[in-house]
Parts: C-alpha cells; sequence; structure tokens
C-alpha cells in the first residue's frame, strides 16, 4: 500500500481511481476550468459595465487579493483532507459533531451547485459566441433562442463522451486544453495590443488618468457598490481552482501536488487575467457602446472597436476553441463532485451515480447525471436574457460558499485542533482564514444585487440570483430538516481526522489503517448502502 491510498483509506474511502493525475495534469484541469479567455469574454458585460475600467485595473487588483487568500485557505484543508469529497468532507471533519452532518450537506450542495452551472454557463456563452460569429459574416442572420441551445446541446453532449474516458485520456487532453488555453490567451493579448487601430483622438491606447481613475458607473446604485459589484467578473473567472481538490483521489502525492495546483491555478491565472483586463480596459473605445450592443455578445462589439474585421473573426475563433475546452474540464470537475457525494448518499438515486465504469475507471453515470441537470438549467435561456444570466451569479456565489463553510469552521471553532498536512500556512492560517470568511460575507449579499433600483427595476432587470441559489438551498435545507437528518450522517470520517475529543469513538484497524467502528474504507456503493439501510431503519423505529 502506497503512501497515498494509505492516507485515503485513513480518510475511510476505498481506492477507487488509478492516479495518473501529476502535479502538472492536474493544474492543467485546474487552468482549464478557469478558461481565462472565455471567461473574461463572457463576463466582459459586469466587469466593464458596472463600473468602467476602473473595476477592470484596481478593482480587480483587490478582489485578487480576497479570492487569493481563500484559495490558500482551502489548499491547507486539501493537504490535510485530499479526497474526492473535498470541502464537503472537511466541514464535516471540522464542525462540532452534533452539526457535522448539517454543515457537510450543506456545504455540499451548495459546490454542487457551483460545478453543475459552470459547464452549461461556459458552453451556452461559447454557442452564443459562434453564432455572434455567424452573424458578424452573415447579417442577414439572426440567432434564435432555440438556435442557441441546440447548439450548447451539441457541444454539452461532446464533452460528456470525452468526460466519460478513461483517466488517462482525460489528462491528456486536458494538459492539450491548459496548452492551448495559454497559448490562446497570449495570442489574443498580442494581438490586441499590437493590433489596436487609433481611435478618434489619433491615440492606440486610452489615457491612463482616465483609464485607473474614471468609474463608469452604469448602475443605480453609489461607486464603491458598483466597483464591488464588478467584481462578479473575477469571482466568476476565479471560481475553478477548487478542481485539484476533487481530483485528489486521481492524483499522486496528492496531499503536496493538488494543493500546490489549486495556489498555482488561483495566483498564475489572477495575474494573467489581470494583464488581459488592463489590455481590454487601455483599447476599448466606448464602454456604453460595449454593453449595450444588439449583436448581444459584449466582448465581440469590444473587438470591433479597437481591431480590423480580420483581427475579430480570429480572435473570436480562438475564444471558441478556448471556450470549448474549458466547458470539458468543467465538466470533469463536476463530474467527481457528484460522485463523491452520491458515494455517501447525497442524492436520490446514488446508487446509480455512485457507480465506476469498470471499463474506464471513470464516474460515467455522474458524468451523465449533471449532464441532464445541466441541459433543465439551460432551459432558462428560453426565459430571457437575465434569467440565464443568474446562472453566472449562482456560479459565483455557490461557490465561494461552499468554499469559505469549512474555511470558516476551522477559524472560528477547530483551528487549535486542526491537523495540517505537509503544505500549510503555519502562523498565517488562521490571519487567512478570517481574511477569505470576511470577503465571502461582503461579496455575498452584493453579487444578489440588482443593475437598477426604485422604478428602474423590473422583471427582465431584477437579479434572479437570490432565487436560482437560495431557493434550491432552501430545499436542500428543508429536506435534511424533514427527512435526511434521520440518516444522513456525512461522510465517513476517521478517528484520525476525528479532533473532538469529546466525541467518543471507538476503534479499530485494518491493514495498520485505524477507522471508526463499523466503518471500513467506503467504496462507490457500500456507503449508500449504509445509509440506504439507515433511512429503513429510522423509518422503522417511527412506525
Amino acid at each position: 500500500m502506497d503512501a497515498d491510498q494509505a492516507h485515503l483509506e485513513a480518510l475511510g474511502y476505498k481506492e477507487e481511481f488509478k492516479r495518473e493525475f501529476g502535479l502538472w495534469s492536474t493544474f492543467a484541469v485546474s487552468f482549464s476550468v478557469l478558461g481565462l479567455l472565455p471567461s473574461i469574454a463572457s463576463t466582459l458585460f459586469y466587469g466593464l459595465g458596472y463600473a468602467g475600467t476602473a473595476g477592470m485595473t484596481w478593482g480587480w487588483l483587490i478582489a485578487m487579493v480576497g479570492v487569493q487568500s481563500v484559495a490558500m485557505s482551502m489548499a491547507e484543508l486539501c493537504s490535510s483532507m485530499p479526497t474526492s469529497g473535498g470541502l464537503y468532507y472537511a466541514a464535516a471533519v471540522l464542525a462540532p459533531p452534533k452539526w457535522g452532518p448539517l454543515m457537510s450537506w450543506l456545504t455540499g450542495w451548495s459546490n454542487w451547485l457551483c460545478q453543475v452551472t459552470a459547464a452549461p454557463s461556459v458552453n451556452y456563452s461559447t454557442a452564443s459566441m459562434i453564432l455572434a460569429l455567424k452573424t458578424l459574416h452573415d447579417p442577414s442572420y439572426t440567432a434564435k433562442t432555440w438556435h442557441v441551445y441546440l447548439l450548447t446541446l451539441g457541444i454539452m453532449f461532446s464533452h460528456g463522451i470525452i468526460s466519460s474516458m478513461p483517466t488517462r485520456f482525460i489528462a491528456r487532453f486536458n494538459s492539450a486544453g491548459t496548452l492551448m488555453n495559454t497559448l490562446c490567451l497570449f495570442v489574443v493579448l498580442f494581438m490586441i495590443v499590437g493590433g489596436a487601430q487609433p481611435g478618434e483622438d489619433g491615440h492606440k491606447f486610452n489615457n491612463s488618468h482616465e483609464v485607473w481613475s474614471f468609474i463608469d458607473n452604469q448602475t443605480d446604485w453609489p461607486n464603491g457598490i458598483a466597483v464591488l459589484m464588478s467584481f462578479i467578473s473575477i469571482i466568476w473567472t476565479m471560481s475553478g481552482y477548487d478542481s485539484p481538490f476533487h481530483l485528489a483521489e486521481e492524483c499522486s502525492n496528492a496531499s503536496v501536488a493538488a494543493p500546490r495546483a489549486i495556489v498555482m491555478t488561483s495566483g498564475v491565472g489572477g495575474l494573467m487575467g489581470w494583464a488581459f483586463q488592463i489590455a481590454i480596459a487601455y483599447t476599448v473605445r466606448d464602454v456604453a457602446g460595449v454593453t449595450q450592443d444588439e449583436l448581444g455578445q459584449p466582448f465581440v462589439t469590444y473587438l470591433q472597436q479597437c481591431l480590423t474585421p480580420r483581427f475579430v473573426t480570429t480572435i473570436t475563433a480562438l475564444t471558441i476553441i478556448s471556450g470549448f475546452f474549458m466547458g470539458q474540464a468543467c465538466m470533469v470537475a463536476a463530474s467527481r463532485v457528484a460522485f463523491a457525494y452520491s458515494r455517501d448518499g447525497c442524492y436520490p438515486l446514488s446508487h446509480i451515480w455512485a457507480q465506476v465504469n469498470p471499463y474506464t475507471q471513470t464516474p460515467v453515470n455522474a458524468v451523465w447525471f449533471n449532464w441532464i441537470i445541466g441541459q433543465l438549467l439551460l432551459l432558462l435561456m428560453f426565459a430571457g436574457d437575465t434569467a440565464i444570466g443568474a446562472i453566472f451569479s449562482v456560479g459565483a456565489i455557490s461557490g465561494y460558499v461552499a468554499f469559505t463553510m469549512p474555511i470558516g469552521i476551522k477559524v472560528f471553532w477547530s483551528s487549535d485542533k486542526f491537523k495540517p498536512g505537509p503544505w500549510n500556512l503555519g502562523r498565517w492560517s488562521r490571519p487567512c482564514g478570517i481574511l477569505s470568511v470576511a470577503y465571502v460575507a461582503l461579496m455575498t449579499p452584493i453579487l444578489c444585487l440588482p443593475q437598477y433600483k426604485g422604478k428602474n427595476l423590473d422583471l427582465d432587470t431584477m437579479n434572479w440570483t437570490v432565487v436560482v441559489y437560495f431557493g434550491p438551498m432552501l430545499l436542500a435545507f428543508g429536506w435534511f430538516m424533514i427527512d435526511a437528518r434521520k440518516w444522513f450522517k456525512g461522510p465517513k470520517v476517521n478517528v484520525q481526522h476525528a479532533i473532538h475529543k469529546d466525541h467518543e469513538l471507538e476503534e479499530q484497524s485494518t491493514n495498520g489503517v485505524e477507522f471508526l467502528s463499523g466503518v471500513e474504507p467506503s467504496g462507490s456503493g457500500n456507503s449508500y448502502e449504509e445509509h440506504s439501510k439507515a433511512k429503513d431503519w429510522a423509518r422503522a423505529d417511527q412506525v
């Protein structure tokens, strides 16, 4: 038994995947999930439209401080508990025994909402950009909503096929995707800087004073709130760095490689994204023209303002290619989350979604479970742009709420009992954790604010994030209180990580690894069966 397998079994789970991811390939998946080029293109409206170029320059930098603090605190948890359950497992371990099941339940559902909305939102943006490119070359063509839906459906289907392949193929595909994403980003950056056409004032680049100091507030809120609202661009763009946590069971030397991949993804992604944002800020000609474009693609409209038609076509095509790789990486990460939670019986029919395909050694059923949910979410596009746009805010809020729940529990309840792994922050752990929690606590209500208020607010301009995110979370909480609390006890927590000394635990030994009494390392089917039995016993007691 190697160190990775022993560590996983010490956490209470049986080794089921081949460990064919290393530091680079794990970072590759995570960086592909970020997909800086398509992410920035998809969220340009929020970064530029809420606060102008100020929100893209120093606004991005300020937001990055909060994002990086969350990433580093998460990496510390990953090093201590490298399992696919990730944040969900950490919440169960760190919370007081009485609250562990509820905390892990809410963390898991919030994180899954982030994961399951990622691929649909990315692929929706990619499909919209493909049709926008068609419109550029054929002005007589008008994209219909059902055109976008069917094209998104096709892209999602291809990603489902790829994500169902063996781990080795997926690792290589995502490594190629990361290389392509990085190349496309640099090529586009150089094309924008080098190919920018002079504006009406005869200059290629905007005045630095205006770029850094002018807040073009296009909301009904004060400037300070508008700048904070523009943070949705970076928060959504940088919401995929938790992927190494969920790939930990497929990563060799997971307690070191996975946390390093988390920090590398957030750090490198944040700096490269900032450079790209600065390039846009210095070359955009008309902010209002970009945010109010008739094409429905602010990024393409921005390109038309400062570049020649040939450059516009090339950059749009490269963004589409990057978006394809990003969407596939999002689906892979989401499938691992769904598998991990199904393994502990969190979903209806969990025994189906938790199965590992014997031929590919990957959770194929979990891939298609997320795929079905994704198609249902995409039906929101028939309710209008505002409704489908809510999945971007949901992805941002749900992810960061899930990221910080176990961090907050560790900081305020378990900091003196937390057992750090080989990658840790030392004495900076608590300050970093406090900053993380404070940042997310501030941004959660901000991201729920609509662009307009008062008489300017109507059903079309309402921010539906509150409904799309907090609605399902309220249902999940209600399900727990009514039924799930009777049988859901959280993930299998081993005595090595059962940090609450007042909670009496019986131990037993299996191959030198200690487990909770009655808990063997759980496979994809065992834990669900145990949860099902617990359900039956609870209901029998009631009768």
